[in-house]
């Protein structure tokens, strides 16, 4: 019986391609001097993990193609995370069986979110596998998180790296959710790479994946990033699962946004808001009110916009201070907001309007360490950079939202209905709104009085006389 000898390969340390011959240039991303050799051992030997993950699920090759017809169409059975923005970011819940990777900045609260949501779940058997940190480390946050209300039995730690050895526990306790911190932790003994590398990160996440849809049990990994902000391994990772979720947010705020990047059983287009407390994350159920402060009162350069992020409206501060440039050339910054198109504003503003800028230094802000790349503040932006310049205040009930064109008008907007409601919830008095968006609104009770404009002088008109 021929022996099956270990193969010599050659792999993209940039993208995951593989090759069996060597070559300068990578045939799939093109860049230079990526190539790197490995060794894969025998294939009697990977078996040995392919064996291990059947035991663990408890399942079999017997798989045969069936017909449109057969297949049952009935929603996928979800968990409840017992958490209202990770639930609607999920879509609903965690489904079953499927495989979701977290990612986020270094210090974010990726492992603080995760630990603290699985907590919860106390009728729920969960293994969490750290090859991070020690058993007695998390211990200790499990108990800051938790406060006086009593640790979760159901909740298994295992501090392993060895994804064979996983397999093993898996296949001993039964869990019904697995958690992975981090998947560029775990390594394969079959895969002669060190662990995080990109053979060693597909080939782990694929197998989990397999693991996941064959056992039926759900699998959030949680990865790193990289310097460049996007998720450290092969792009093929988020290809791999069925949900990449971003937690974003700057350590100096105590916001985090929870934003879906990829969902195979949701929506996109959601978005979940946390603080930062010493006691762990809370939910912001209504982040408007959180955003909005009483403090600029008769101050100028501040104004209300209405956002939406994702599906989700709410009001934001937008700040913006004006002043005489020392240097001969101005200066322009912007935080939160994307400072080419301030600049383009700016244009606006002195060829459409007449306000000269051209010798002021502009400085914007979005209040609470927010960024937000809804046009429908562009309103927003231009009020408040001439409440500043003029040094007039903007009305305290007025809030605006309205994107601004080249040519000086206000055009429409996205889901004007809910932008109106949110701003009368919180009680303002009227809101500045492009006059393409009063069809359908000029015979219904907002609760909120409706100021349509077209151009960008009647919206000046109406917030400063």
């Amino acid at each position: 019986m021929a022996t099956i000898k270990d193969k010599t390969m050659y792999v993209c340390s940039e993208c995951g391609f593989d090759s069996s011959k060597w070559s300068g240039k990578c045939p799939s991303c093109g860049r230079w001097n990526t190539m790197k050799e490995m060794t894969v051992k025998a294939q009697a030997a990977q078996n040995a993990t392919v064996t291990a993950r059947k035991e663990a699920s408890g399942k079999t090759d017997d798989s045969k193609p069936h017909t449109l017809g057969e297949i049952q169409s009935s929603d996928y059975p979800r968990i409840d995370m017992h958490d209202d923005e990770l639930n609607r970011v999920l879509g609903g819940g965690l489904v079953q069986g499927s495989i979701v990777l977290l990612g986020g900045e270094p210090g974010i609260g990726k492992s603080t979110l995760t630990l603290q949501t699985v907590m919860r779940l106390q009728d729920l058997k969960v293994l969490y596998v750290s090859g991070e940190e020690s058993a007695r480390q998390i211990k200790m946050r499990a108990e800051r998180l938790a406060g006086s209300s009593e640790l979760s039995e159901n909740l298994l730690v295992l501090c392993e790296t060895s994804l064979e050895n996983i397999y093993e526990q898996i296949k001993k306790q039964k869990p019904e959710l697995v958690v992975i911190d981090s998947i560029q932790t775990i390594s394969s003994e079959y895969v002669d790479s060190s662990a995080g590398s990109i053979t060693q990160v597909r080939e782990c996440a694929a197998s989990l994946l397999k693991f996941a849809k064959e056992s039926g049990t759900p699998v959030l990994l949680i990865g790193h990033i990289t310097k460049d902000g996007s998720i450290a391994g092969p792009k093929i990772l988020e290809h791999i699962v069925d949900a990449v979720l971003q937690f974003e947010g700057d350590q100096h705020y105590l916001y985090r946004i929870l934003r879906p990047i990829k969902n195979r059983f949701g929506s996109t287009a959601e978005l979940g808001i946390y603080e930062m407390r010493e006691d762990g994350l809370r939910q912001v159920n209504n982040p408007s009110e959180l955003l909005l402060t009483d403090s600029h009162q008769g101050m100028s350069g501040v104004s209300i916009a209405c956002t939406i992020e994702g599906v989700r409206p709410f009001l934001i501060e937008v700040q913006a201070l004006a002043s005489t440039a020392v240097y001969g050339t101005p200066q322009r910054s912007a935080i939160g907001f994307d400072v080419r198109r301030m600049n383009m504003l700016l244009a606006v503003l002195e060829k459409r309007v007449g306000f000269k800028l051209g010798q002021k230094d502009v400085f914007l802000n979005i209040a609470g360490g927010l960024k937000v790349s809804d046009p429908a503040i562009d309103l927003a932006v231009i009020s408040a950079i001439l409440s500043s310049s003029l040094d007039i205040a903007v009305d305290r009930t007025i809030c605006m939202t309205g994107e601004v064109g080249l040519s000086g008008e206000i055009r429409p907007v996205s889901r004007i209905e809910q932008r109106i409601a949110e701003a009368a919830k919180l009680g303002f008095e009227r809101i500045i709104i492009p006059k393409s968006n009063m069809h359908g609104l000029e015979k219904r009770k907002l609760g909120i009085e409706l100021v349509p404009v077209t151009k960008v002088e009647e919206a000046f008109k109406n917030l400063f006389g």
